[in-house]
């Protein structure tokens, strides 16, 4: 399974809240996406200040957030470069580059978390087998407990393109002890989806998203879980109805990123991704179903990404943007707090201007 890479890393999907339990019932005309969108300059802000100042994360992708108790939230990401950073915003070569990481928000106090020590930091979550590798997935908090999707990859020979996808799994971490992993079990991988694009408590359910990666082709898939607890009895959507059999998983929806959002707004459920119907695609743009589990109709420009490319704001050819979501917890059916992540096919432009490999953070108004 195929996707994006940064020195041969990729970006999975992290925790998150929700907007509501369930929608309410539409009254009325269902509603139709009318947005306007803006960059969020205080989070915006907030992460550039604390990256620029190297004391910690520097930058990542993913950039999944989910609340923790006390009024602090959590930020996840996936490849993550660390501190120092030099005057002219560029970072020493020899920086830690982690699969892995967060970081507890505070109020506007940010603090990186990641395994080992200070003075030798490591990946936050790792397999045993040093030739392999998790980016994280998915996660949500219940009853003081992370329970965190991290999604397996191995080298398959040695270019930088060369890996593939290896299996699903489920890590749990206390809130309080979140650099200490409780235990790691098994998700289903019978077929190549990756179950951990995103995750939304539902009624009983924890609905579970996926993603089939064909390279040129991506796929939205839907499974739920009984008892909105991941690690229970799981059902996948046929397109007509739920089987208890992985293999009879429906592809919903072709085009979305491996990182997106399905979240209730006004009535109808709004999915959030990038526009992977074509190639290198500047659009985030916004489905409406009548279901979770679609159909998804309407597809709407929600912003255009103005970094990617030569004509971009860094006039950079192998620059570009990917694997947008909703910030629930941020959001409201009014106004969407939306993320997307930055990168370059150039590996050493993240070494030359460290503001590049970051998530950036849009307002999208919705009337």
């Amino acid at each position: 399974m195929q996707r994006r890479t940064l020195l041969g890393g990729a970006a999975g999907a992290a925790a998150l809240t929700v907007l509501s339990a369930r929608p309410a019932a539409a009254a009325g005309p269902a509603p139709v996406l009318t947005p306007s969108a803006s960059p969020n300059a205080g989070l915006n802000n907030l992460f550039n200040t604390y990256g620029n100042s190297g004391v910690g994360w520097t930058g990542a992708d993913s950039t999944y957030s989910t609340s923790l108790p006390g009024g602090k939230r959590l930020w996840i990401y996936s490849d993550t470069f660390l501190g120092p950073v030099n005057p002219d915003l560029s970072r020493p070569m020899d920086v830690p580059f982690l699969r892995n990481s967060m970081i507890v928000q505070n109020g506007r106090k940010l603090t990186t978390i990641h395994g080992g020590t200070a003075a030798e930091p490591t990946t936050l979550l790792a397999p045993d087998d040093p030739t392999r590798w998790w980016w994280v997935g998915a996660g949500i908090t219940l009853g003081g407990v992370l329970y965190q999707t991290v999604v397996e990859f191995g080298r398959t020979g040695d270019g930088p393109w060369d890996f593939a996808w290896m299996g699903n799994h489920l890590a749990r971490m206390s809130v309080g002890r979140l650099n200490r992993v409780i235990d790691i079990r098994p998700l289903p991988s019978s077929i190549e989806v990756t179950w951990a694009s995103w995750l939304q408590p539902i009624g009983n359910y924890l609905y579970i998203y996926g993603v089939e990666d064909l390279g040129a082709s991506k796929y939205l898939h839907v499974a739920r879980a009984a008892g909105r607890n991941p690690l229970g009895r799981w059902q996948y959507w046929t397109g007509s109805g739920w089987s208890t059999s992985e293999a009879d998983s429906a592809r919903v929806l072709e085009g979305v990123s491996n990182e997106y959002s399905v979240t209730p707004w006004r009535g109808q459920w709004l999915l959030v991704t990038q526009d992977t119907t074509e190639l290198f695609s500047t659009k985030i743009v916004g489905y409406l179903g009548g279901s979770p589990t679609g159909p998804f109709t309407g597809k709407t420009l929600l912003y255009n990404t103005p970094e990617t490319g030569l004509l971009g704001s860094y006039g950079n050819p192998n620059v570009f943007t990917y694997n947008p979501h909703v910030h629930p917890e941020l959001s409201t059916d009014r106004k969407l707090v939306v993320s997307y992540n930055v990168n370059s096919f150039n590996g050493q432009d993240l070494y030359d201007d460290v503001t590049i490999y970051r998530g950036r953070f849009v307002d999208v108004n919705l009337a």
